[in-house]
């Protein structure tokens, strides 16, 4: 498949590039499995730039010689020359080579060879005004990474020039990706979309599975329930990269806000815990390991928690709570998923609603809302899909993708009487959102299947 967006990246890595024509120029990129990191660099990188993947299951000693050899081959090293250590190695590269080395993985020097770290920062310090060399260095566990360049205890603290985080495809680009899967249904897109986000190379397994032009639901079979599933151990996988073996109360955590919990104090009544018990771990999920994620209304600054890693959600939604029928009777579970899919969709579409409002309307800040009210003396919640601050106008928006047509004119009354709860004093605008509506109010705007078509195709 070919190579989509990532324009703006491949940009600021070419002025990174010509920064280093004169200096050392250290840049670290990062991002989570499956974001795209490794083909970024295959994109950007020449023919006579060299690249070193850091795999955490070699010994030193054996990566030491394998990256020696890629030296050789670009005749740094003379026919006789060994190198023994790790300070050689940078010595060699940095005073040797200009153009751009490249480090995938670079955190996994944390399991290699911890000492790698304080050598490179000697060489940096020593060769920052000497080497003519772009140093990108990369990571997919988020938390390790952070650890490595962000905690001042740590050598390689203070020695990056940029910091460039991977973020997924939006939804325009990933929707480019889906044409050229034949993948033409919107509802099929939206289903496989919520599951996968923008992840690229889930979006590229679909491709090596043969499941061109398929359903949502073949592709969500072949890829996660069948026999011998691609994504099989694909959460395990990223959970175990991440979080190491301190998994229970943050898998709690993740689990409870995949079913629908989504503030702390809902957290922590499910898992029958103190809110104090889980802060540190909630906050982890969400500043460090950027796992969780929160919709904040721009009203009244109140924030909604959901997991922000499209496929986790899907997983700990689905399999994790069925582990044992997923292992022992996976074609009985995935039938179970097919009933419920249309429901996690719709749920999963309210993250989904409001990128592609943000397409059309330009907001200053946007988010979720909730609020209280009280009714026969109790204390009850009511909720805004969406809430966009336009100026002095607010957007009010509902999202409701389900194959039925939606009625409007009963949910425009809920809708405006929530707006007038929120205490929102400007004017205001209401839009609806989803596959099919009818009796639409004249005042309200309708974003419907074939809208939402248009929009994500614009380029």
């Amino acid at each position: 498949m070919r190579f989509i967006d990532r324009k703006r990246e491949i940009n600021e890595l070419n002025k990174a590039k010509e920064r280093a024509r004169g200096r050392l120029y250290v840049l670290v990129i990062y991002g989570h499995r499956r974001v795209g990191k490794t083909r970024l660099l295959a994109e950007f990188l020449g023919k006579n730039d060299l690249y070193f993947f850091v795999n955490r299951g070699k010994n030193s000693e054996r990566l030491l010689k394998e990256f020696t050899e890629i030296l050789r081959e670009k005749q740094l090293l003379g026919k006789y020359e060994v190198i023994e250590t790790w300070d050689q190695f940078f010595d060699v590269l940095l005073s040797r080579f200009e153009g751009v080395v490249a480090f995938d993985e670079f955190q996994d020097f944390h399991f290699v060879d911890r000492s790698v770290f304080s050598t490179l920062q000697r060489k940096i310090d020593e060769f920052e005004n000497k080497a003519k060399v772009l140093l990108i260095l990369t990571g997919s566990t988020l938390g390790l990474i952070k650890r490595t360049f962000q905690d001042g205890r740590e050598p390689l603290y203070g020695r990056v020039e940029k910091f460039m985080k991977l973020k997924p495809l939006g939804i325009r680009d990933t929707y480019r990706f889906s044409l050229e899967l034949g993948i033409g249904k919107m509802q099929d897109f939206i289903t496989l979309y919520s599951v996968f986000g923008g992840y690229p190379k889930y979006w590229v397994a679909m491709e090596d599975e043969g499941l061109i032009g398929e359903s949502a639901e073949k592709i969500l079979k072949e890829l996660i329930f069948s026999e011998f599933p691609p994504l099989e151990n694909e959460a395990e996988v990223i959970l175990s990269l991440e979080l190491g073996g301190r998994s229970s109360t943050y898998y709690s955590i993740l689990q409870a806000i995949a079913e629908g919990k989504s503030t702390i104090s809902q957290v922590a009544s499910h898992l029958r815990r103190k809110e104090t018990s889980i802060t540190r771990q909630l906050n982890e999920l969400k500043e460090y390991f950027e796992l969780v994620g929160k919709t904040c209304s721009p009203i009244n600054e109140r924030c909604l928690l959901y997991v922000a890693h499209p496929y986790l959600a899907f997983w700990f939604r689905f399999i994790y709570p069925n582990q044992s029928e997923y292992e022992i009777n996976r074609e009985k579970l995935w039938r179970k998923v097919k009933k419920e899919l249309e429901g996690y969709v719709g749920n999963r579409f309210d993250l989904i609603g409001a990128e592609i409002l943000t397409l059309k309307y330009q907001v200053s800040k946007f988010g979720r809302h909730f609020g209280f009210y009280r009714e026969g003396g109790k204390r009850k919640v009511y909720e805004i899909d969406f809430v966009g601050i336009d100026g002095k106008r607010a957007i009010f928006a509902e999202f409701k993708w389900r194959k039925k047509a939606i009625d409007a004119e009963k949910l425009v009354e809920e809708l405006k009487w929530k707006a007038e709860m929120s205490g929102w004093k400007g004017e205001k605008k209401f839009v609806l959102v989803g596959r099919k509506f009818k009796n639409v109010p004249g005042d309200v705007e309708v974003i419907d299947e074939e809208d939402v078509r248009e929009l994500i195709s614009q380029a």
